[in-house]
């Protein structure tokens, strides 16, 4: 459970910063309060309870949240407020900023993020968890990721291109359907596209979470992150963020 938050849009003035921080953790304090107490009476013992921490992109504001949330007894702690029109080099090193300040033995969660390089990017910042739109409505509107990069399915490209979207991935679509299909099914708006799209993003972002996840516990992480994006810059001119 996501206790509410006080979300406010980038950039912000400082006043009213203040005030989210301010408001946030009041919430918080009462979310906390009142989850505990129906515990104690039976009500809700499976259930854990997520704070989320604010403060913009102001260093000074997101230690306070962060300092006065994981005060409180919450079961794991998420960082909001980003990924809400700030430059993407901002939102990393906000969460680069802000991970230290929560604690080791509780889920890290990132919300509202992202695209495949924001998801390897942050958990090499500290970051467990992720909730994102991107997969779904990219899907939907012709965008299909792989681990190459991503691909639009409407481009006239492949109009004859009976490979699958992804050669290496092992969903049903790419399974079963071609790119050239897939296209045809499109531009035909055919609601069977849009399941398809979806199952391959899903699968796709699914994937790259149990790889990174395998890494990790390999001691092979920056290993995955420096092969995630060689196989990139071998198909389109990205150049990764700096590995530490």
């Amino acid at each position: 459970m996501m206790i509410l938050d006080d979300l406010i849009a980038l950039p912000a003035e400082p006043a009213r910063i203040r005030e989210s921080i301010a408001r946030t953790t009041r919430w918080a304090e009462e979310s906390i309060g009142y989850h505990r107490a129906n515990q104690h009476n039976g009500i809700g013992v499976d259930q854990n309870i997520f704070a989320i921490i604010q403060g913009g992109t102001d260093r000074t504001y997101r230690r306070q949240s962060a300092e006065e949330l994981t005060a409180l007894d919450f079961d794991g702690f998420a960082i909001g407020g980003l990924s809400v029109g700030e430059p993407n080099q901002a939102m990393y090193d906000t969460v680069e900023w802000t991970t230290p300040f929560m604690p080791t033995d509780k889920p890290r969660y990132l919300m509202g993020v992202g695209t495949p390089e924001d998801l390897v990017e942050n958990v090499a910042r500290g970051v467990d968890m992720f909730d994102c739109v991107m997969p779904t409505r990219n899907a939907r509107n012709g965008t299909l990721f792989t681990s190459f990069g991503k691909i639009n399915i409407k481009k006239s490209t492949f109009t004859t291109d009976e490979t699958p979207i992804d050669p290496e991935c092992g969903c049903y679509t790419c399974q079963h359907y071609s790119r050239s299909y897939l296209r045809h099914l499109y531009r035909a708006r055919e609601l069977t596209y849009f399941r398809l799209g979806t199952i391959h993003n899903l699968y796709y972002y699914q994937e790259l979470m149990k790889g990174i996840r395998t890494a990790i516990l390999a001691g092979k992480f920056a290993q995955f992150r420096r092969e995630f994006y060689r196989k990139r810059n071998e198909n389109r001119n990205i150049e990764p963020t700096a590995i530490a």
